[in-house]
This record gives C-alpha cells, sequence and structure tokens, in this order.
C-alpha cells in the first residue's frame, strides 16, 4: 500500500475514532444535528456507549490499519446503514431537519472517506476463491 495513502488512513482513523468517542458532548453542544427528539436519555447513553467504544477501536486501529482490515469494512458499512435510516427519518418532522447537516452526512462522508482510502484485503491475502 502507498504510505502516503496509509498514513491518510491513519489520520483518518483517529479522527473518527475521537469523534466517536465524542459522540456525548457533541449531543450536548449541538442538540439539532446530534440528538433525537424527543429526548431520550436511555437510547442516548446506549448510542454514546456504543460509538464509544467503536472510537476507541478506531484509534487501537490506527495503528496498524492493514491488520484491521474488517473493523474498519464493518465501520464503512454500519456507516453507510446508520446516515440511510437516519437520513429518512430526518424527513419525519421539521425538528429533525437538522440531522440532514450534521450527523447524516458526517457519516456518509466518514464512509465514503475510509472506503477510499481502505484496500479490500490486505496484500498478503489471495483473491477469494483462489487459495
Amino acid at each position: 500500500m502507498n504510505p502516503r495513502r496509509l498514513q491518510a488512513l491513519r489520520i483518518t482513523l483517529l479522527a473518527l475514532g475521537s469523534t466517536c468517542m465524542a459522540l456525548g458532548p457533541l449531543m450536548l453542544f449541538w442538540p439539532s444535528g446530534w440528538r433525537w427528539e424527543p429526548h431520550q436519555p436511555y437510547y442516548e447513553q446506549m448510542m454514546v456507549g456504543i460509538y464509544f467504544t467503536l472510537g476507541v477501536f478506531l484509534l487501537r486501529a490506527a495503528r496498524d490499519p492493514l491488520r484491521h482490515l474488517s473493523l474498519i469494512w464493518l465501520n464503512v458499512w454500519l456507516s453507510i446503514g446508520h446516515a440511510s435510516i437516519m437520513a429518512v427519518q430526518s424527513f419525519s418532522g421539521p425538528q429533525h431537519h437538522g440531522h440532514l447537516v450534521a450527523d447524516v452526512p458526517a457519516l456518509f462522508i466518514a464512509a465514503a472517506v475510509l472506503a477510499a482510502l481502505t484496500p479490500r484485503r490486505a496484500a498478503s491475502e489471495p483473491p477469494v476463491g483462489t487459495a
């Protein structure tokens, strides 16, 4: 893998991991973009716990991304699925439109950047069906 691309992937993983770990404060400081109405504290605690944990593992993956391709691709597809669902739900009422300029595009952008930087498989792995 190109060393510049690998470095960009590492930086992206650090940024995304840190953002995932900051979900709780984001919900407090920009509620219209990161918190759903009506306020649902149990749901929010669950989401913060899940994303904080994901953030920790993305930070760990940044050390050696090529050894953590499954985790990175899981994050790509989870982000696409989550953002797609939220995009549709954002149209359910005007109080949810703020998500269309905050967490929805953030997840789509994160997925696109990770997908562009992450190889499909490690260079040492044979293509599927050839082993």
